[in-house]
């Protein structure tokens, strides 16, 4: 806000904090055209949407600690907001104003469900209940009784809403003692209170202020004058259920609604009298339900969809990775679930699984999430964290059977017999391991994956500078392939390990994106190790406010390791038919896309993203416990395998492009209505095509594109140098 001048202050709802705000903070706001959608939606019948609309307090320009409660004003106003629920008689209350106005009006408009908002100067000396009684005399209309605490607020509308605003609106009133002093020095003689509706205080990670606002929903709307009492203690009778039946608490969670903290401690103490009854049906819904606490995000994720074009919906989720998204904001979700799914497949181990081709697969993954520094990379590394915890207690275990054994190896005699190496299980390694500790790890893993995780993906590189990096892209690469993929190294020496293995391991690993401008040049990318690479992308903090991140339960956590444990117990073949004719379905029609524009980079990423998604498919169905792969197993492995392309083509697509051709774009994404094949005529030649490709294509280039077509049917030949399309578009990609 640009407290510059201000006269009021704005809260994003009625319990968030209130802020000082100027002319130009206020009449910005009712410019917004997200509150005129608002609104609209609100007068149209969505009631429940008005609990959403922004607030802002007539009565106060500043409040302590931006807290809005009478005890904490610190610049009352000699100002009063007449509210009149009658609705439409803001034009005839206007004119009756017109014709005799008792007090100077300040402000007249329409309220978000067309009731009348008056707002007036108080003259020294006048109390609020004898100028709600002048304006009744004088507009013919009863105002709302309530509407006279100091730390009232009213929802924000639009300035299509407003009839008459005054300058003297805008102006701070030169009088420092005001018509509400002696209420807020009546409040400060009471001990402090927190903040009502507190959003920090929650339960089960959900926020009380979020369950209060669906009990209102729930139960006709926040309550009028007469019924606010009664309402009230049904609220705190509910609301103690779920905190313990602790009074201080109460006082925090409940919204105040005008009363004084006296009258709302009356009110506490009365329903912490009952006898507990445990919770209640409603309660325990709103606890358990999802729907609505996903309409707080909507917002967040239309900006996060407009961005990346695509959409994590958590409510599909299975167990595990559900929970992994737990106070995660919206646009790091899709780089936490691709950061712990190679974890999740390490824990999977014992499946193997049939691809579409036929051939027999582990669950090998390897993924990278990179973004600018300080972009919030660690909320990948503390979900990782949790998941990795039960490798990290049974590895303990066998890290210090390993230390035992070379303390007794060191300190045995000269002509002692050496200990037996008890060829330790250890399944996370650092991702900095040597070629020769990890080449011991694998072996000793007896067929298990082993898994590492990395903060900094420069701390990788420059530690592999030296080359092992490169004799690690090999180890990536195999670790990636079909089952039985071996590597090892030979070496007349007792001091480095030798042997072949078969390779199992994955890998989560964070960092800038310069880090992986410095890993992947033109000589390494296209060696395949790039189109094996789950790739995900932080958002963009430039400028950006900071992220607000929740915290996950005990609850929420033991999900997590039951997801673990139930990975941990599938073991032998796997038959997936759905998702390997899904995965099929998808490829193919990546392959069309990429043929019709002859865009190279396409066709090459495209075949491992599949697998990838295939595979992110295979976790989240044996997460489901379904009997068979459901749809939303099936949704999730061609969302993964379309990010995991479109990620590839962005950080990758023009270096690999230039060895085939010069890029046009970065990353562009062809549709049917603009590829090559489209813009060609009818019938064309060798030259047209060529016309629409860069000149660095080679002839030959050409030829065995025009080959291609033919074979696929697309084209057919009329003589030496003219061809004619045989398919429309629509039929390509059908």
């Amino acid at each position: 806000m640009n407290k510059g001048n201000y006269f009021t202050c704005i809260g994003k709802g009625h319990g968030a904090p209130c802020l000082p705000a100027s002319r130009e903070d206020w009449e910005k706001l009712r410019r917004e055209p997200w509150l005129a959608e608002m609104c609209a939606r609100i007068e149209n019948g969505d009631e429940q949407l008005k609990h959403r609309l922004p607030v802002w307090t007539p009565h106060c320009a500043e409040f302590k600690g931006n807290h809005r409660a009478a005890a904490d004003a610190l610049k009352p106003l000699k100002r009063l907001m007449l509210d009149f629920d009658e609705k439409g008689h803001t034009e005839e209350i206007a004119a009756r104003l017109q014709e005799k106005n008792p007090l100077e009006v300040l402000l007249i408009e329409d309220s978000v469900r067309r009731g009348t908002h008056v707002l007036v100067e108080l003259p020294d000396g006048m109390t609020a209940e004898e100028a709600q009684k002048l304006m009744a005399e004088a507009t013919g209309f009863t105002p709302d009784a309530a509407v006279k605490d100091v730390s009232r607020c009213i929802y924000m509308v639009t300035e299509k809403h407003t009839k008459y605003v005054s300058e003297r609106l805008f102006e701070m009133p030169k009088v420092k003692e005001a018509l509400f002093a002696c209420q807020a020095q009546a409040g400060k003689e009471e001990k402090p209170k927190p903040l009502s509706l507190n959003p920090q205080l929650k339960f089960r990670n959900i926020p009380y202020c979020e369950i209060v606002k669906e009990w209102w929903n729930r139960n006709g709307g926040e309550p009028a004058e007469g019924e606010r009492n009664v309402k009230l203690h049904k609220l705190a009778v509910n609301l103690r259920s779920i905190c313990d039946n602790k009074k201080e608490v109460l006082m925090q969670i409940m919204p105040r609604l005008g009363l004084t903290d006296a009258e709302l401690q009356s009110i506490v103490d009365s329903a912490c009298k009952e006898t507990p009854k445990g919770i209640s049906k409603m309660m325990q819904s709103i606890i358990d339900g999802e729907e609505w606490r996903t309409k707080n995000e909507e917002s967040d994720t239309e900006a996060v969809v407009n961005e990346t074009s695509f959409k994590v919906n958590t409510r599909s989720l299975p167990i595990g990775l559900k929970e992994s998204l737990v106070g995660v904001p919206v646009s790091m979700r899709m780089p936490v679930l691709c950061a712990v799914l190679p974890l999740a497949a390490a824990y999977a181990d014992g499946v193997s699984v049939r691809y579409c081709d036929g051939e027999m697969q582990k669950l090998g993954m390897m993924s990278i999430i990179y973004g600018e520094q300080a972009s919030g990379k660690s909320v990948c590394k503390h979900a990782v964290n949790i998941w990795k915890r039960q490798f990290d207690e049974e590895d303990a275990i066998a890290r210090k059977r390993e230390d035992e054994w070379k303390e007794r190896k060191k300190s045995r005699k000269a002509n002692e017999k050496a200990p037996e190496d008890p060829k330790a299980l250890i399944r996370v390694v650092p991702v900095t391991v040597s070629c020769s500790t990890l080449l011991r790890r694998l072996k000793n893993a007896c067929g298990h994956t082993l898994y590492s995780f990395g903060e900094e993906l420069d701390t990788l590189r420059k530690t592999n500078g030296a080359g092992s990096w490169s004799s690690k892209y090999d180890i990536y690469r195999l670790a990636f392939d079909p089952l039985d993929s071996e590597w090892g190294q030979d070496y007349n020496s007792d001091q480095a390990e030798s042997g072949v293995v078969k390779v199992a391991y994955n890998w989560t690993v964070l960092g800038t994106n310069g880090a992986v401008r410095k890993c992947f040049k033109g000589d390494n990318i296209e060696n395949g190790l790039s189109s094996r690479i789950l790739l995900a992308e932080m958002p963009d903090t430039a400028f950006a406010q900071m992220p607000r991140y929740g915290h996950r339960t005990a609850e929420d956590e033991a999900k997590i390791q039951k997801a673990v444990t139930k990975l941990r117990s599938f073991s032998g073949f796997l038959d997936t038919p759905r998702l390997r004719k899904a995965i099929d379905g998808w490829v193919e029609q990546k392959r069309v896309e990429a043929a019709k524009d002859i865009d190279h980079v396409k066709d090459t990423y495209r075949r491992r993203a599949a697998v990838i998604g295939f595979r992110s498919g295979v976790i989240h169905y044996l997460l489901s416990g379904q009997e068979k792969e459901t749809s939303a197993s099936i949704e999730f492995a061609l969302m993964m395998a379309e990010y995991c392309l479109n990620q590839q083509i962005k950080v990758f697509g023009k270096i690999l492009q230039s060895q085939y051709v010069e890029a046009s774009e970065e990353c562009q994404r062809y549709g049917v209505n603009n590829s090559i094949f489209d813009q060609l005529p009818p019938t064309f030649t060798a030259n047209d095509l060529a016309a629409l490709k860069p000149s660095s294509v080679p002839r030959n280039s050409i030829i065995k594109i025009l080959s291609r077509w033919n074979r696929d049917g697309w084209i057919e030949k009329v003589d030496t140098k003219c061809w004619t399309k045989i398919v429309t578009s629509d039929k390509v990609t059908s």
